[in-house]
């Protein structure tokens, strides 16, 4: 099992801020998602750069990785699992337990490295001095995709050796439990912690879904009708001419489903795209000539 270095595969310094890595995490998700990345190993990349950012985005898995890394290990170091004698995993201070952290890909559960799974997703209890598994439930957090809570799917995830086929009720809520009888420890129940997982395009409140649309100057101030991505699938939207950065626009019934099912707020960011020769230049010259 080899060392994984997250932040070298996030391109931050060890020290950066949740801020920090959720920037960096965004920009490098959107050039290798899959679905619009032309590079050969893109997605490769994509799931290397989702396990980086689950890594350091729980400040309780970030301790335990940091604990980790001060021992000196690079990247491609081989590193001892749990109860291998001396050089394994002992787990952050306090009373974290890595047997209670699970995480899906981001893009349908599982896919994560042996070294990712050694340190979040299996349990310790068999090692000296650990925990021992009682016979009542297993209890473990679940990262799961916000398309999969959109639509309702089932997700595959692999759990302590095991691959279980999990159905995902439309527009369960972060904290909220799904029971699977007898997939605990000893055969006991696995109690698993929604959570949900980070997306590249959008951010979650409530049941309102939240995205960014980069508009051109142009667009902004003359109006147009953009393509703009949903969990349901891309949608058309008219941009009201005379735009400002900021303005919010609202797609109705377009959020997470729920009894009273939420939007989508979609939020007008204006680019201003550099001058790649002399006419466009020049045309950057004459708004300015024009509106002073």
């Amino acid at each position: 099992m080899q060392f994984k270095d997250y932040y070298g595969i996030l391109g931050v310094e060890p020290n950066a801020g949740e801020a920090e890595i959720k920037s960096a995490y965004r920009r490098l998700a959107r050039k290798y998602h899959p679905d619009v990345s032309k590079e050969a190993d893109a997605e490769e990349k994509f799931k290397a750069v989702n396990e980086a950012y689950e890594a350091l985005r729980d400040p309780q898995k970030r301790t335990a990785y940091d604990q980790l890394r001060s021992r000196g290990y690079r990247p491609g170091d081989d590193v001892q699992p749990p109860g291998a004698g001396g050089g394994g995993f002992h787990g952050a201070p306090g009373d974290f337990d890595f047997d209670e952290i699970f995480a899906g890909d981001g893009r349908g559960g599982g896919g994560f490295s042996d070294f990712f799974e050694e340190m979040f997703g299996r349990g310790r209890g068999g090692r000296p001095g650990g925990r021992q598994q009682q016979a009542g439930p297993t209890r473990a957090r679940f990262s799961v995709p916000l398309e999969a809570v959109y639509r309702g799917d089932s997700v595959r995830i692999g759990l302590n050796g095991k691959s279980l086929d999990v159905r995902i009720p439309k527009g369960i809520r972060p904290g909220q439990m799904i029971r699977l009888g007898g997939q605990g420890g000893q055969g006991g129940d696995l109690l698993l912690e929604i959570e949900y997982a980070a997306h590249p395009d959008f951010e979650v409140d409530g049941r309102n879904i939240l995205y960014v649309l980069p508009v051109m100057p142009w667009q902004a101030a003359l109006g147009a009708v953009m393509s703009v991505p949903t969990l349901g699938g891309a949608v058309e939207l008219k941009i009201p001419a005379g735009s400002d950065a900021g303005k919010k626009l609202r797609l109705r019934g377009r959020g997470l489903p729920g009894q009273v099912p939420g939007d989508q707020i979609v939020e007008v960011e204006i680019l201003a795209p550099v001058p790649q020769n002399a006419a466009q230049k020049a045309a950057y010259e004459g708004l300015r000539e024009s509106f002073g």
